[in-house]
């Protein structure tokens, strides 16, 4: 007796374990080419400032200067992102920078690196506001801890190999790095322009989503928490972590300037084993499983490397840092999607959200650098720490975003 058609049913795909989305790979391709260029340039962008006479200071504002404008444009690319929608604002983005570097290559003077490398930043906020704002479109709701955790493992790969290869490049010549991250941002363009297809219509572009007020997030309780945390995560992870670390490396351990480069090594590898659960963890417990624990590591690991006095304690501790950072990255970004929620736009809600992250990288190490001048690196590291620490208490009260509908609808 043979089986009616209408009887056999094809086997059903648990969403962890279905393969992502064509267009989530199109973003990760270009994560990974913008981290592989960032990473080109990183290491050689002091050095290139200092050959035009200027001091150390002068070198470090080279630098500044990026994250100040990324602070100071958020607003503005959240508003184009509303108006022009999320592909648009990431590839004129992407084309700023590279145009941008490009003119740092052949920059004359100092003035002239400064500024090119200011509207680099601009452009710099307006494709990361834009990446966020299209995978949280793109991605299924289901899947978005562990589109968030691929995403984070697509930069972190082209970072870690990034500075190598500019290494590499450095050799024929400092300015080669820029011009080449150019051409990496530019790769990274049309990828976005001619491959993505999820937002890239015609009648999608015109018609962005509906926006999300900023208003109408504030009041969920998950988006207050998760302003907290990105503030405490950019003062620790992207900004004590980058200025005070090698400091201490050099100021207290006594050891060679190389023990800071394997300090953010030792991190990358934490975070990278993180990241290979993280993400599918982040869908299959909730947000706040993740997200607390991860906050409490990384901050616990920071205030303890103010207190190591050898070299093997200082490293062991980077690490557990490092793992903290992947448990917290995909859930809290997942977190923000789900109060903006799939069928939205969410462009000042974002641009806040990245706001928070880039004025804790500004503060923290300047604050952390006082405290290290007047007191001494334990009180730093522990300040430090105990900043994240405020954080994952901060989401204690918070609901759990996953489970519940977006802003406005039960968000208390």
């Amino acid at each position: 007796m043979t089986q009616s058609p209408r009887s056999v049913k094809a086997p059903r795909i648990r969403p962890e374990k279905a393969p992502l989305p064509r267009d989530i790979k199109v973003m990760l391709a270009a994560a990974f080419l913008i981290a592989l260029g960032f990473g080109l340039v990183a290491p050689v962008l002091p050095q290139f400032a200092t050959t035009f006479d200027v001091g150390a200071t002068a070198a470090a504002v080279i630098v500044s200067i990026f994250a100040f404008m990324r602070l100071v444009f958020a607003p503005a690319g959240g508003a184009l992102m509303g108006r022009f929608g999320e592909r648009n604002v990431y590839v004129s983005g992407l084309l700023i920078v590279a145009v941008s570097t490009a003119a740092c290559a052949f920059a004359q003077d100092y003035w002239q690196l400064l500024i090119f490398r200011g509207l680099g930043g601009a452009g710099s906020v307006m494709f990361t506001v834009a990446a966020m704002g299209l995978l949280i479109r793109l991605a299924p709701p289901e899947r978005r801890g562990r589109v968030s955790g691929a995403y984070a493992s697509a930069f972190l790969i082209g970072s870690v190999l990034g500075p190598v290869v500019g290494g590499l490049l450095a050799g024929f010549g400092l300015r080669v790095p820029f011009l080449a991250y150019a051409g990496a941002l530019l790769v990274a363009a049309l990828v976005v322009r001619t491959l993505l297809s999820g937002e890239g219509t015609a009648a999608e572009d015109a018609a962005p989503a509906p926006a999300m007020t900023l208003k109408e997030a504030l009041a969920d309780s998950a988006y207050r928490a998760a302003i907290f945390s990105s503030f405490g995560n950019g003062w620790v992870t992207f900004g004590v972590r980058m200025a005070t670390i090698p400091l201490f490396a050099v100021a207290v351990l006594q050891s060679a300037p190389e023990t800071a480069a394997w300090a953010l090594a030792i991190f990358a590898v934490g975070n990278a084993l993180a990241l290979t659960f993280s993400g599918r963890l982040a869908d299959a417990w909730g947000r706040k499983p993740l997200l607390i624990p991860g906050l409490v590591i990384t901050g616990a690991a920071t205030a303890v490397i103010g207190l190591t006095t050898d070299l093997t304690g200082f490293l062991i501790a980077s690490a557990v840092a490092g793992f903290g950072s992947g448990l917290l990255g995909p859930a809290q970004q997942a977190a923000v999607a789900d109060v903006i929620g799939r069928g939205r736009s969410g462009g000042k809600v974002l641009a806040v959200f990245q706001m928070a992250a880039d004025t804790g990288a500004i503060v923290g190490p300047i604050v952390a650098g006082l405290l290290a001048d007047r007191l001494g690196y334990g009180w730093a590291f522990g300040i430090t720490g105990g900043v994240l620490l405020l954080t994952a208490v901060a989401w204690l009260p918070a609901r759990e975003p996953s489970k519940h509908s977006p802003a406005g609808h039960n968000a208390s």
